[in-house]
C-alpha cells in the first residue's frame, strides 16, 4: 500500500538505478530525488532533473536529507535544509561537469586540467562544510574559499556572474536595483581579485579608510653547506635596506656546531624566523636578506699555534645576501615556501668587515672572495599578509615549528593598542685605541654589562638576535690586529620597565693575545646611563663615550667610584670640576662611539611631553607648555593618550577662562592626530576613554563656547587653520560635548537642560551661518566650509542621544538648506556638498522614516539641480542608490508610498533626460574612439540605469495613475513616452550590462515588460484615434521588438536548469512583451498601413524568435499587412518585397530553422485561403517558403565547415532562384558578388569573370547615373560597366582564359574608339595583342571533366538525386577528386558501379556519390579540323565551351568467344548534356540530358584503325614540314608501337574477329563495314611506308639499328597481311619490291613467334624500343577505354595465373589521357570474360609505361594476354606522363649507345618554362635514355609515386627550331572506347604553373658538344634505300609548303658530334601519347574523301607513281 510520506521528503542517490522494473525510474548517482509516497522499501517520487517523469526506485539507494516543504500535497516543493553555499556547489559542480568535458574536446587542455583541479578543490571544501566539525572563522573562511572557486570558474567558463553578499547569493526581490547593481560589481571585482592577485579597491563614499595590509616574510634556514669551517658558527640574519644604508629588523640569531647542524638538538627542522610589520612602502624599498656569519673558535683559522686551543673567539667569517625584489614576484604568485641559496663570501680585509654587505650588494668584487664553490646557506621564503592574528590563524604549523619573531627597529605604521614594548636597541659602532708601545696593533673584544642602580648585573637583558635566549654579558667578535675597530653589530637591551631608571651599561676593552697563553688582558672601559637627569631616556643618537684606563686588578665592585664621572662630552659639559687625582684615568686619545633607538611604548625622549604629565611641578609654565605640544611627536602622544588627556581636562577644570582656548587648541590637535593613518588604530582607544574614563563633568561649556567663537570668528579671519582644524575635530568634540553633559546631567539630576538645548540651537545657527557665507571669492573660508561639511555627518549620532529623531533631522534639514544652490558655488564646493549629502543619507538617522519624510525633500531637491545642470552625477547615483536601498529595505512601512510618490515627481522625468543625455555622449565617444569610455558607460549608465529601475521597480499602480495625470497636455505625455522608450532601447542596444550578468538582465527586462503593460494603455487611449502620432506607435514598436529579440531572453540555448528556474520566476518574458505588441497592433485600426513596410523586417525578426508561441502570435500579423496594403492599392508588393529582402539578411545571420519555414507556410496559407486575393497570396507564400528553404541551404553551407565547392553551389541556386523566380534583381546582383567573392577565394578566376559578367550584361553603354551600392560609388552606368568589363577581363587573364577576355576587350575598345580615347584605346588594344601572344606562347592544362551523382535524401536541396559535371582543379585526377568529394561529404558512401541508382536508394536517408570520369565532346569540331591551326589553339577549343560530355562502358552481347573477345565485345556510349557550358559561373553544372548509343565490335575496330591512320599522317606530316625538327624520337615510337603490335598480334586479332567466313556469313550487313576496315588496313601498310621512308631520311646514325629493326618488323606485318592481300608487299614505298594496289584477299597472318623475341637480345636496340615504346603505340589497352601504352611487364611481376597479369594491369595501365584526363580502367580476368565488370577500387597509379627486363619465356607464357590488352579499341584521350627511375652509370658514365641516343633526344635546346609540364604538354617528344637501359637482376626497376608535387620532374628540353607543338590537333588516338567509364581513381599529373622558377639542373648545364638535332639534311652516313621510288616520294613531300618557325635567339647551334665531358644528370621524362577527339572523327567518316586505289607495278618516276602521290597528299589535305 502507498502511502505519502511525511519525513522522508529529500533524498540523494547512492547507487545508480537502472530501473529494471514496471514504472521504475532510471537514477544515476549524485542525482537528487523528490520523495512523494513509500511502500514496503521502496519510494515513489520524482528526479530534480526530470521533475515530470514520476516512478519507483528502491528505498535503499537513497540517503535521506532534511528539507523545508512548503504547499504539501500535490504542488508541494522541497528544498534542501542545508547551508545555500552547499547546494550552489552542488548544482554547480553539475553545470560545470559537462561543460568540463566538452574542453577537452575543444583541446583547451590547460584550462580543462585546471577546471579540474578547482573542482576536486570545492568537493573537498564540500565536503568540510558538511562535517560540521569547523569553528565559526574556519566556516566562514571554507565559504570564501568555495566563493572565490565558483566565481573563479563561472568566469572561465563564460557562466553568469553570480551577485553575493557575505558569500550568500542575494535573492534579487529583496535588495534593491542599485544595491543588486553594486553586488555585481563588487562580485566582477572580487572575481578579478581572485585572477590577478591584486588588492586595491576604489574606496567609496561613506566606506572607511582602509587599514593598510602589513607582510611579513618567513625565513627557514635549511642548511649551511661548508667544509672548510671545522668550528662553530652563529648565523645572524637581518632585513638591509640598501638605498638608506641601514639594518631595519632586528638580528635572527642560528647557532650551528661545527657539522653545520644546530647547536641545540631542539632546533632541528625549528630554525626559523618571521620578519614582520613590514609595510607596502617597504616592500617597494631596496631591502635584502643580509646574513652574517660569525665563528666562534681559534684566531686564524688555519694557523693552530695563534692562541691556545681552550680559548675560543668570536671571529666574523663570511656573509651573503639575497635581494627581496628579484624574488618578490615569484614569493607573491606562489603563495608557498621557496627555497634559495645563499652564496657565502669571505671578507678580503677585516677591517672593511662593517662594509661587506653593502660591498656584495654593490658587487666590489675586490674586496670580497668565495672561499669555495660548496660555501652556500640553503634558506626557504615564504611572504605572509595580514596582521599577526590571521596569520596565526591561516598558519598554525609555522607557529608550531619555535617560530621565533623578529621585529621591526623601531614601530610599525599602526601602532595597536595594547601592543607593549619596552626595547633599546644598541649598536656598537666603532672605537678609535693607542697602540700601547706595542710592535702590532691590538685584537680588541668589547665585553658589555646592563647595571641596575646597585652595581647589580642584571640577568638576561642582552639579546644577540631572536631564536636564541637572552643573556646577561655580551662580548663583541674581534678584528685581527686592529686598533680602530668597526664593528656595526646591533644588539637588543629588553630591559623591564621598572629597572630603566638607574641603570647604565658598562663596556669592557680586552686585548687578546695570540702568545701560548692567549690571556685576555683589560686595558680600558666606558659607561653610559641609560636615562639622563630630567627623567628623559637616551637620545637615538650616536653617542661618543670617553674611555678610561685600567688594568686587569682594577674591580668594578664599587659602580659609585665610576658613575660620577662623565660618560661623554655633554655629561663633561655638566659638571666641569672633575678632581684629577681620581681612581680612573680618561684616556683622552682614545674614543668609543655607540648608537642607540628606542622603541617602548613606556618611555619617552621628549622633555615637553614630560614637563605636561608633570604640570603641576611647574604651574607658572603651563601657558608655555600646552603650547609645545603640537611639536611632540605622534608616537609619543599615542603611546600616553590617557595620560595627557586626563592631564588637559584636569588643566581646564582647574582655570576654564585662562586655559581654556589653550586646552582646545590641544585637544583639537590629539583628535586630528588620530585622524592619520598610522594612528588610526587608537580611535578605539580614545572612545574607550570617552566612555569610560572621561570625567569632565563641566567641560561641555567651554567646549561649546570655543567651538562657536571659532564658527562665528570665520567670516572675519584670514588665516583659518585653526578654525579648519577645529572644523574636522567636530566629530570628537561633540562626542566629548555629549558625554560631559550626559555626566553633568547624571550628577545633578538633569539640571540646566535648556541652556544646552539652547547653547546647541545657537551652535547650529553658527554652522548655518558659516555655510552660508558666500565663498567664492575666499578659498580659506571655502576649505573651512569644505571641514565643516565633511565632518558634519558625523555628529548625529551623539545628538541623538540628547534629542529626538525629528529634532535631529530639523537640524540637519536646516543645515542642509542653508547652503547655496548649485549656480553660486563653485565645483569643489559642489562636490563636499554632495558627499555631505550622501553620508548623511547612510547615516543611521535616515533609516528612521520620521526623519525621511524631513529630509528626502531637500535631498531630492540638490540631486535635482544637480542632475538638471549635469554635475558630479557619479556622486549623485551614489546618494540615489543608498535611498532606493534603504526605501526597499523598509517597503513594508506605509510611509514608503509617500516617498515613492515624491521621488517619482522629483526625479523620473529628470533621470529619463540624464540617462538619455549619457547615452548620447557614450555613443558619440564610441563612434569618436572606436572604443568605450570607461567613465561615461560602465559607471555612470549603469548606476543611473539602476537607479531608474529601482524607482520603477517601487512604483505601483497608484503611482503611474498619479503620474500619467499629472501630464497637463498630450505634447507632454508624448515627450515622456518617447523619452522612457528611448532610454529601454537604448538599454537594450548598448548592453549596459554585460552578457554574463544574468540575474541583472532578467530583472531589467522584468521591470521593462511590467512598465510597457502600464504606459500601453496610455499610448492606446490617447494616440489611436485622431490624435495618431506616428512617431510614438513607432518607439513603442521597435522598444517591443528589441526587447523579444534580447540575448538575455533567448532561453533556448541555455541548460534546462537554469531555463527552469528563469520560468518559475518570471515566465517566458517573450510571450508576454508578444502578446502586448500583437493586441497594440490590433488597436492600431486603419493606421496600420503607417507601418507597412516599415514594420515588415522588425516584426519577421520577432517572428523568427525559436519561440513557438511568439510565432503563432505574430506570423499572423503579416496576414494582416498583406490584406490592408491590398485594400489600399490593390496589390501587397510592398510587404512582398520588404519580406523577401530581410528574409535573406536574417536567415544569413542565423535566425529561422525548418520548422519555421513549415509554421510560417502553415499559418499565412490558412489566412490567405479566405481572401478574395488568394491566388496571389497562395503563390506568394508559395514562393517565400521556397526561398526560404534555400536560404536555409545557403546559411547551413556557409555557417559550417563546408567546402568551396558545396557553398558555390548553393549561391548558384540561390542566385538563380532571385533571378528566375522572384525576379529580385538586386538581391541576385548581392548573390553574383557574393559568388564572385567565393570564386576569387577558390582562385577559380575564369568562374569570378563569369560571374561578374552576369551583372555587366544587365548595364548598357549608357550616361544614366547609379546611386552607390555595395562597394561601388555613384556614378553612370558607363563609368560602372567599364569598371566591371576591366576587372572580367583581369579576371580570365589570371584564369588563363584569354579567349573569353578578347571579345570584351574588342567591345571596350569599340566604345573608347566611339569616345575618341585614344589613350585607353591604345591600352585596351595592347591588352588584346598581349593576350593573343599568351595564347601562343603560355603553356595551358586541359583539365579533366568528371560526372557525379548526388543519391539521397540527406543532401542539400540543391544537389538532392541530381547529377552534375564537374570541371577539375589543375592536375586533378579521378582518385583525388573522388577523394576530395568524399571529404566535402564524409556521410557520403561511393557507389561502385556506374549504372542509375534505383529508387530505393534515391529515397533512402542517406548519402551517395557516383563518380566517374567523362570526355569532353567539344562544339567547335571546324577549329579543331583546320590542318594549320597550332595545337595550343586546338587544345582551348577542345576543353572550353563543352556543353556535351561522354563516357563508354564495354560489355559482351551474346556468348563470348575465348579464343577472340573482340567478336562480341560491344560500347555503350552515354552522352550527357549540361544545362549551361563549362566553364561558366560554376566548376559544375546540372545534367540536362542523357542519351545512349551502342557501338558494334566492327564499328569499334573501324575507329581505332581510321584514328590511328590518321594520328601517323598528322605526324608524318610535321616532319615532311618541318614542324618538328630535327628530334626524331617521337616518329620512332609512333612507328615502332603501330609496326610491333601489327606483327604481335594487333590488327591480326580484327583479322581473325571479322574476316572470318562464319562472322562474314552471319553479319551480312556488315560487307560494306567490313570492306572499309580491310581498306584502312591497306592504307595503314601505306602511311607505314612512307614513315618509314621520312625516318629513314631524318634518323641518326646511332638509331639506324632501330630503323633496321622497323623494316624487318615492318616486313613481318606486311608477311602477315600478305595472304589477305596479295600485292601488299608492292604497296609501299618504304619496303622492296614493286607497289600493289590494295583491295586483295589477306591470308592468315603470322605473328612474331616466341622463338623470334627469344631470338631479341636483351639491349639490343629492337628490344629496347619494344619496351620502351612509345605511349599510344598498340591499337588498343584491353585494361582501360583510354590507356594508351603498350607494356611489357618485368620478371618478378609476371605472376603463373593470367589473372596476376591482369591485376599488375590494372596498377599499371592509369590510362592516360592527353593533358590531364583521368582514365577508366575495368580490369578484364582472361578466365572470366566480363569487361563491364569494372572496378572503383583505388589502386595507385603507375606510370603509363612499364619497362621491361623480362625475359622471353615469360613474356611468351602470356602472349595471348597481351594480345588482347593490343587489341582492345581506345578512348579518345590525351597522354598521361609518367616518372622513370634514374639511369644506371656504368664506371659514372653512360653507356655510349645511350649516351648517343642522350645526345639525340635533349639536343642543343633550351629547357621549357614549367619543370612540371609532361612531354606531350610542353610539345616537344623524345625518349630518356632510361628507356633503353635496365640493372640486369630479375626484379623490374621500381617505379617512382606519382606526384608531382613531391617529386619534381625534371623538363624535357624543345628543339631549338620548334616553339609549336608537334602534336598537331589532328592527330589521332586509337579511339573507340572499351572502358566502363567507372574509374579506379588512378590519377596522373601534370605541371600546373607555366612560369616555374628557373632550373639550374636542366639541359642548360650540358656540355656544349652536344648533338644538334637541327642538322637533318646532312645525316653523317648514306641512307640505305629500301625501294626505287623512295627518293621521288620524299622529294614530293619536301615541295610541300609549310610555315616557318624561327628558332628563338638565345638557341646557339653547338658542335654536333662530340659527346658530353661529364654525364649528365639523369632526368625522369614523360612519353606523350598521340590522340584525336572523337567528335573530329565522325564528321571525317562522313565527309573525307577516301585514297585512291593504286595499280600493281609501275617504273619509278611513272604518272602512276605521281598519281598514287598526289593521292594520298590529298586525302591528307582534305582532312
Amino acid at each position: 500500500m502507498w502511502t505519502p510520506t511525511e519525513e522522508e521528503k529529500y533524498g540523494v542517490v547512492i547507487c545508480s538505478f537502472r530501473g529494471s522494473v514496471p514504472q521504475g525510474l532510471v537514477l544515476e548517482i549524485g542525482e537528487t530525488v523528490q520523495i512523494l509516497e513509500k511502500c514496503e522499501g521502496w519510494y515513489r517520487g520524482v528526479s530534480t532533473k526530470k521533475p515530470n517523469v514520476k516512478g519507483i526506485f528502491p528505498a535503499n539507494y537513497i540517503h535521506l536529507k532534511k528539507a523545508i516543504v512548503s504547499n504539501r500535497g500535490q504542488y508541494e516543493t522541497v528544498v534542501p535544509l542545508e547551508d545555500s553555499i552547499v547546494t550552489e556547489v552542488t548544482a554547480t559542480l553539475q553545470e560545470w561537469a559537462s561543460l568540463w568535458k566538452q574542453l577537452y574536446v575543444k583541446h583547451k587542455v590547460d584550462l580543462f586540467y585546471k577546471l579540474r583541479h578547482v573542482m576536486n578543490e570545492l568537493i573537498d571544501l564540500r565536503r568540510q562544510l558538511l562535517s560540521g566539525h569547523l569553528t565559526q572563522d574556519q566556516v566562514r573562511e571554507v565559504k570564501r574559499h568555495i566563493t572565490v572557486r565558483l566565481d573563479w570558474g563561472n568566469e572561465h567558463l563564460g557562466l553568469d556572474l553570480v551577485p553575493r553578499k557575505d558569500f550568500e547569493v542575494v535573492d534579487s526581490d529583496q535588495i534593491s536595483v542599485s544595491d543588486l547593481y553594486k553586488m555585481h560589481l563588487s562580485s566582477r571585482q572580487s572575481v578579478q581579485q581572485s585572477t590577478s592577485q591584486v588588492d586595491t579597491m576604489r574606496p567609496r563614499h561613506g566606506e572607511a579608510c582602509r587599514m593598510p595590509v602589513p607582510h611579513h616574510f618567513f625565513l627557514s634556514l635549511k642548511s649551511f653547506t661548508y667544509n672548510t669551517i671545522g668550528e662553530d658558527t652563529d648565523v645572524f640574519f637581518s632585513l638591509y635596506d640598501m638605498r638608506e644604508g641601514k639594518q631595519i629588523s632586528e638580528r635572527f640569531l642560528v647557532r650551528l656546531n661545527k657539522n653545520g647542524g644546530p647547536r641545540n638538538p631542539e632546533k632541528i627542522e625549528r630554525m626559523c624566523a618571521l620578519f614582520t610589520d613590514l609595510s607596502s612602502k617597504d616592500m617597494k624599498r631596496d631591502l635584502y636578506i643580509v646574513a652574517h656569519v660569525i665563528r666562534i673558535g681559534r684566531m686564524l683559522l688555519n694557523d693552530s699555534k695563534k692562541g691556545p686551543a681552550h680559548l675560543h673567539y668570536r671571529r666574523p667569517y663570511g656573509c651573503a645576501v639575497l635581494s627581496i625584489l628579484d624574488v618578490l614576484q615569484s614569493l607573491t604568485e606562489l603563495k608557498e615556501e621557496k627555497d634559495f641559496v645563499l652564496k657565502v663570501y669571505t671578507c678580503n680585509n677585516e677591517s672593511e668587515w662593517s662594509q661587506i654587505h653593502e660591498n656584495i650588494i654593490r658587487k666590489s668584487s675586490a674586496k670580497y672572495s668565495a672561499p669555495s664553490a660548496s660555501h652556500g646557506l640553503i634558506i626557504s621564503l615564504q611572504l605572509l599578509r595580514g596582521d599577526m592574528e590571521q596569520i596565526r590563524r591561516e598558519n598554525p604549523m609555522i607557529f608550531n615549528r619555535g617560530l621565533a619573531i623578529t621585529r621591526k627597529l623601531g614601530f610599525p605604521d599602526v601602532i595597536m593598542p595594547g601592543d607593549i614594548r619596552n626595547d633599546l636597541y644598541l649598536t656598537l659602532e666603532k672605537g678609535d685605541f693607542e697602540r700601547g708601545g706595542k710592535s702590532v696593533q691590538k685584537n680588541i673584544e668589547v665585553t658589555m654589562y646592563v647595571l641596575y642602580a646597585d652595581g647589580e648585573i642584571l640577568k638576561d637583558c642582552i639579546s644577540l638576535g631572536s631564536g636564541e635566549p637572552n643573556r646577561s654579558s655580551y662580548h663583541s667578535f674581534v678584528l685581527y690586529h686592529s686598533n680602530s675597530p668597526r664593528w656595526g653589530e646591533i644588539i637588543k637591551l629588553p630591559i623591564p620597565i621598572d629597572r630603566f631608571r638607574g641603570s647604565h651599561l658598562r663596556f669592557e676593552f680586552r686585548h687578546c693575545s695570540t702568545k701560548d697563553k692567549g690571556e685576555k688582558k683589560l686595558f680600558g672601559f666606558a659607561f653610559s646611563p641609560l636615562m639622563r637627569d630630567d627623567g628623559t631616556t637616551l637620545s637615538d643618537d650616536i653617542h661618543e663615550l670617553y674611555v678610561y684606563k685600567c688594568d686587569e686588578n682594577s674591580t668594578f665592585n664599587n659602580h659609585a667610584l665610576y658613575l660620577g664621572l662623565p660618560c661623554c662630552k655633554e655629561d663633561y659639559n655638566g659638571c666641569p670640576n672633575i678632581p684629577s687625582s681620581l681612581i680612573f684615568q680618561r684616556s683622552t686619545k682614545e674614543s668609543f662611539f655607540i648608537s642607540t633607538q628606542l622603541s617602548s611604548t613606556k618611555l619617552t625622549q621628549n622633555v615637553d611631553l614630560l614637563a605636561l604629565l608633570k604640570w603641576k611641578a611647574f604651574p607658572d609654565r603651563i601657558m608655555d607648555i600646552l603650547g609645545r605640544l603640537r611639536h611632540v611627536s605622534g608616537e609619543e602622544i599615542v603611546k600616553f593618550l590617557q595620560d595627557i588627556l586626563d592631564t588637559l581636562f584636569v588643566i581646564l577644570d582647574d582655570n576654564t577662562e585662562k586655559y581654556g582656548l589653550l586646552v582646545f587648541q590641544s585637544l583639537v590637535f590629539i583628535i586630528n592626530l588620530l585622524r592619520d593613518i598610522k594612528y588610526f588604530h587608537f580611535r578605539p582607544v580614545m572612545d574607550t576613554y570617552i566612555q569610560k574614563h572621561f570625567a569632565g563633568a563641566l567641560a561641555y561649556k567651554e567646549l561649546i563656547r570655543c567651538l562657536k567663537w571659532y564658527m562665528d570668528c570665520s567670516a572675519e579671519l584670514i588665516r583659518q587653520d585653526h578654525i579648519q582644524e577645529a572644523m574636522r575635530a567636530l566629530e570628537y568634540l561633540f562626542k566629548f560635548i555629549v558625554q560631559s553633559r550626559i555626566l553633568y546631567s547624571r550628577a545633578t539630576c538633569g539640571m540646566e537642560e535648556e541652556q544646552f538645548r539652547s547653547s546647541i540651537q545657537e551652535l547650529f545657527q553658527s554652522i548655518r551661518f558659516v555655510l552660508s557665507l558666500d565663498s567664492r571669492n575666499s578659498e580659506t573660508l571655502l576649505f573651512t566650509q569644505a571641514a565643516l561639511l565633511n565632518s558634519f555627518p558625523t555628529i548625529f549620532d551623539e545628538l541623538l542621544q540628547m534629542f529626538t529623531v525629528q529634532e535631529v533631522a530639523e537640524f540637519v534639514r536646516g543645515t542642509l538648506g542653508s547652503m547655496p544652490s548649485t549656480v553660486h558655488i563653485g565645483q569643489s564646493m559642489d562636490v563636499v556638498k554632495l558627499q555631505s549629502i550622501a553620508r548623511t543619507v547612510d547615516s543611521r538617522l535616515f533609516s528612521f522614516s520620521e526623519s525621511r519624510r524631513i529630509l528626502l525633500p531637500v535631498v531630492l531637491h540638490h540631486i535635482h539641480l544637480h542632475l538638471r545642470q549635469q554635475k558630479e552625477l557619479l556622486i549623485c547615483s551614489g546618494i540615489l542608490g543608498s535611498i532606493f536601498s534603504i526605501v526597499k529595505t523598509s517597503s513594508l512601512e506605509a510611509d514608503v508610498m509617500e516617498e515613492v510618490e515624491m521621488m517619482v515627481e522629483s526625479l523620473l522625468d529628470v533621470l529619463l533626460q540624464t540617462l538619455l543625455t549619457i547615452m548620447s555622449k557614450s555613443h558619440a565617444q564610441e563612434a569618436v574612439r572606436g572604443q568605450r569610455c570607461p567613465q561615461c558607460t560602465a559607471e555612470i549608465t549603469g548606476e543611473y540605469v539602476s537607479c531608474l529601475l529601482s524607482l520603477l521597480r517601487q512604483m505601483c499602480d497608484t503611482h503611474y495613475q498619479h503620474l500619467l495625470d499629472n501630464f497637463q497636455s498630450k505634447d507632454e505625455l508624448k515627450e515622456f513616452l518617447l523619452k522612457i522608450f528611448c532610454v529601454f532601447r537604448n538599454l537594450m542596444k548598448m548592453s549596459v550590462f554585460p552578457r554574463d550578468w544574468m540575474v541583472m538582465r532578467l530583472l531589467t527586462s522584468n521591470i521593462i515588460v511590467t512598465t510597457v503593460q502600464y504606459l500601453s494603455s496610455a499610448l492606446h487611449k490617447n494616440f489611436t484615434e485622431t490624435d495618431f502620432d506616428f512617431k510614438v506607435w513607432n518607439s513603442y514598436f521597435s522598444l517591443a521588438v528589441l526587447f523579444i529579440n534580447q540575448p538575455s531572453l533567448q532561453l533556448e540555448i541555455i541548460t534546462s536548469a537554469k531555463r527552469k528556474k528563469i520560468l518559475d520566476k518570471y515566465g517566458d518574458m517573450r510571450v508576454m512583451m508578444a502578446y502586448e505588441l500583437f493586441s497594440m497592433w490590433q488597436n492600431l485600426g486603419e493606421h496600420k498601413i503607417h507601418f507597412i513596410p516599415g514594420m515588415i523586417g522588425p516584426f519577421l525578426g520577432v517572428t523568427l524568435v525559436p519561440q513557438p508561441e511568439v510565432r503563432n502570435i505574430m506570423i499572423p500579423i503579416f496576414h494582416d499587412m498583406m490584406d490592408w496594403e491590398q485594400r489600399k492599392n490593390g496589390n501587397f508588393k510592398q510587404v512582398e518585397a520588404e519580406l523577401i529582402d530581410k528574409l535573406d539578411s536574417m536567415v544569413s545571420e542565423g535566425k529561422g530553422d525548418e520548422s519555421y519555414r513549415e509554421l510560417f507556410g502553415l499559418l499565412l496559407l490558412e489566412k490567405v485561403e479566405q481572401e478574395t486575393w488568394r491566388e496571389t497570396g497562395i503563390s506568394f507564400v508559395t514562393s517565400v517558403t521556397r526561398l526560404m528553404e534555400r536560404l536555409l541551404d545557403y546559411r547551413d553551407c556557409m555557417k559550417g565547415e563546408e567546402t568551396e565547392n558545396k557553398k558555390i553551389g548553393c549561391t548558384v541556386n540561390l542566385m538563380n532562384f532571385y533571378k528566375s523566380e522572384i525576379n529580385k534583381e538586386e538581391m541576385y546582383i548581392r548573390y553574383i558578388h557574393k559568388l564572385c567573392d567565393m570564386h576569387l577565394q577558390a582562385e577559380n578566376y575564369t568562374e569570378a569573370a563569369f560571374t561578374l559578367l552576369l551583372y555587366c550584361e544587365l548595364l548598357q553603354w549608357e550616361e544614366r547615373p547609379l546611386r552607390e551600392f555595395l562597394h561601388y560609388p555613384s556614378q553612370t552606368e558607363w563609368q560602372r560597366k567599364e569598371g566591371l568589363c576591366r576587372k572580367i577581363i583581369h579576371y580570365f587573364n589570371k584564369g588563363k582564359s584569354w579567349e573569353f577576355g578578347i571579345p570584351l576587350c574588342r567591345e571596350l575598345a569599340c566604345q573608347y574608339e566611339s569616345l575618341y580615347d585614344y589613350q585607353s584605346l591604345s591600352w585596351i588594344r595592347k591588352m588584346e595583342a598581349s593576350y593573343y601572344d599568351n595564347i601562343m606562347e603560355q603553356q595551358r592544362l586541359e583539365p579533366e571533366f568528371f560526372r557525379v551523382g548526388f543519391y539521397g535524401r540527406k543532401f542539400p536541396f540543391f544537389l538532392r538525386n541530381k547529377e552534375y559535371v564537374c570541371r577539375g582543379h589543375d592536375y586533378e585526377r579521378l582518385e583525388a577528386f573522388q577523394q576530395r568529394m568524399l571529404s566535402e561529404f564524409p556521410q557520403a558512401v561511393a557507389m561502385q558501379h556506374p549504372n542509375h541508382p534505383d529508387d530505393a536508394i534515391l529515397q533512402c536517408d542517406a548519402q551517395y556519390l557516383q563518380i566517374y570520369a567523362v570526355t569532353p565532346i567539344p562544339d567547335y569540331v571546324d577549329v579543331l579540323q583546320m590542318d594549320r591551326v597550332p595545337d595550343r589553339v586546338k587544345s582551348f577549343y577542345r576543353v572550353n565551351n563543352v556543353r556535351k560530355f561522354r563516357y563508354d562502358r564495354p560489355f559482351h552481347k551474346g556468348p563470348k568467344d575465348k579464343e577472340n573477345e573482340f567478336k562480341s565485345l560491344w560500347i555503350e556510349r552515354t552522352t550527357l548534356t549540361l544545362t549551361h557550358s563549362l566553364p561558366g559561373i560554376s566548376r559544375w553544372f546540372e545534367v540536362e540530358r542523357r542519351e545512349l548509343v551502342e557501338v558494334s565490335p566492327l564499328e569499334n575496330a573501324i575507329q581505332v584503325v581510321e584514328n590511328k591512320n590518321q594520328e601517323l599522317r598528322a605526324l608524318i606530316s610535321q616532319y615532311q614540314h618541318k614542324q618538328v625538327h630535327g628530334n626524331i624520337n617521337l616518329l620512332s615510337m609512333c612507328l615502332n608501337g603501330v609496326i610491333d603490335a601489327a606483327v604481335n598480334g594487333g590488327i591480326a586479332r580484327y583479322q581473325e574477329a571479322f574476316f572470318d567466313k562464319d562472322y562474314i556469313t552471319k553479319h551480312p550487313g556488315d560487307a560494306e563495314k567490313i570492306t572499309q576496315l580491310k581498306e584502312l588496313m591497306q592504307e595503314q601498310v601505306h602511311v607505314l611506308g612512307v614513315g618509314l621512308a621520312v625516318h629513314e631520311k631524318f634518323v641518326h646514325p646511332e638509331m639506324r639499328p632501330l630503323h633496321k629493326k622497323l623494316i624487318d618488323q615492318f616486313q613481318m606485318m606486311r608477311a602477315s597481311l600478305y595472304h589477305e592481300f596479295p600485292g601488299l608487299d608492292k604497296l609501299s614505298p618504304a619496303c622492296s619490291g614493286t607497289s600493289t594496289p590494295r583491295g586483295n584477299v589477306l591470308a592468315s597472318h603470322s605473328p612474331m613467334s616466341p622463338e623470334n623475341i627469344k631470338m631479341t637480345h636483351r639491349h639490343s636496340p629492337m628490344n629496347l624500343m619494344g619496351t620502351g615504346r612509345h605511349s599510344s603505340s598498340s591499337l588498343s589497352s584491353h585494361a582501360s577505354s583510354e590507356a594508351g601504352n603498350v607494356v611489357m611487364l618485368g620478371d618478378s611481376s609476371m605472376g603463373e595465373a593470367p589473372e596476376d597479369l591482369y591485376h599488375h594491369m590494372q596498377l599499371a595501365y592509369p590510362n592516360p589521357r592527353y593533358q590531364g584526363s583521368v582514365t577508366n580502367v575495368s580490369v578484364l580476368s582472361s578466365s572470366q570474360a566480363s569487361p563491364s565488370s569494372s572496378s572503383l577500387s583505388s589502386t595507385h597509379s603507375a606510370p603509363s609505361q612499364m619497362i621491361t627486363s623480362a625475359p622471353s619465356s615469360a613474356r611468351d607464357k602470356y602472349r595471348h594476354a597481351r594480345e588482347m590488352m593490343l587489341l582492345l579499341p581506345t578512348h579518345r584521350d590525351r597522354p598521361s606522363s609518367a616518372m622513370y627511375p634514374a639511369a644506371i652509370l656504368e664506371n659514372g658514365q653512360l653507356p655510349n649507345f645511350q649516351r648517343a641516343l642522350f645526345q639525340q633526344v635533349v639536343g642543343s635546346c633550351k629547357p621549357c618554362s614549367d619543370p612540371n609540364l609532361s612531354v606531350a604538354e610542353k610539345g616537344h617528344y623524345s625518349l630518356h635514355f632510361d628507356a633503353f637501359h635496365h640493372p640486369l637482376g630479375d626484379t623490374p626497376p621500381a617505379l617512382p609515386a606519382r606526384t608531382l608535387r613531391k617529386s619534381p620532374l625534371h623538363p624535357i628540353p624543345a628543339s631549338p627550331t620548334s616553339p609549336q607543338s608537334g602534336l598537331d590537333g589532328s592527330n589521332s588516338t586509337l579511339s573507340g572506347s572499351a572502358s566502363s567509364g567507372v574509374s579506379s581513381l588512378s590519377e596522373s599529373n601534370f605541371g600546373h604553373s607555366s612560369e616555374a622558377p628557373p632550373r639550374t639542373d636542366t639541359m642548360d648545364s650540358m656540355p656544349s658538344q652536344a648533338w644538334n638535332a637541327d642538322e637533318d639534311l646532312e645525316p653523317p652516313y648514306l641512307p640505305v634505300h629500301y625501294s626505287l621510288s623512295e627518293s621521288a616520294v620524299l622529294d614530293s613531300i619536301k615541295a610541300q609548303p609549310c610555315r616557318s618557325h624561327s628558332a628563338p635567339g638565345c638557341v646557339i647551334p653547338q658542335d654536333p658530334m662530340d659527346p658530353p665531358a661529364l654525364p649528365p644528370k639523369p632526368y625522369h621524362t614523360r612519353l606523350p601519347a598521340l590522340e584525336h577527339d572523337e567528335g573530329v572523327l565522325l564528321r571525317e567518316d562522313a565527309d573525307r574523301p577516301r585514297g585512291l586505289h593504286r595499280k600493281a607495278s609501275l617504273p619509278p618516276g611513272s604518272a602512276k607513281e605521281e598519281q598514287a602521290r598526289m593521292a594520298w597528299e590529298h586525302g591528307r589535305g582534305e582532312q
